[in-house]
């Protein structure tokens, strides 16, 4: 068995004992030792997600709808695939060999309302101030 299969076989038999004084342990596999260590990427990087995350915050706030959790929480993600990982050219959006940017969170379609625009795609800071 691999680690994280003994661990479940072992903490199945926890659960599952109907008998024994020993009681059922529903700790998790791995706990956390040290705190979430600071970003230690380029400042420019850095400012660039958190553009991202205060221009798709700004969308549902100002509509008085929605929250902003799914796009701030998304944000390095979005910043990473649209800058070094997706294919795409803004000025022919029919190209057939293109990347397609999908969510299916609806909370997050700020998000992508934020890098289409940030992308050059047409929307315009107008636009998304008329979110929703």
């Amino acid at each position: 068995l691999s680690l994280s299969q003994h661990h479940l076989s072992s903490h199945n038999q926890n659960i599952f004992n109907m008998g024994g004084s020993t009681s059922p342990t529903l700790s998790p596999p791995h706990k956390r030792t040290k705190p979430c260590e600071p970003y230690d990427g380029p400042a420019f990087e850095l400012k660039c997600v958190n553009n991202i995350r205060s221009l798709a915050a700004d969308m549902p706030s100002a509509a008085k709808s929605g929250h902003p959790g799914a796009p701030m929480g998304c944000a390095p993600m979005a910043h990473l695939l649209w800058s070094e990982v997706m294919n795409y050219s803004p000025s022919n959006p029919e190209w057939w060999n293109r990347d397609r940017f999908v969510l299916s969170n609806g909370h997050a379609c700020s998000l992508q309302y934020s890098m289409l625009h940030l992308a050059g795609y047409g929307l315009t800071i107008d636009d998304l101030k008329n979110f929703r």
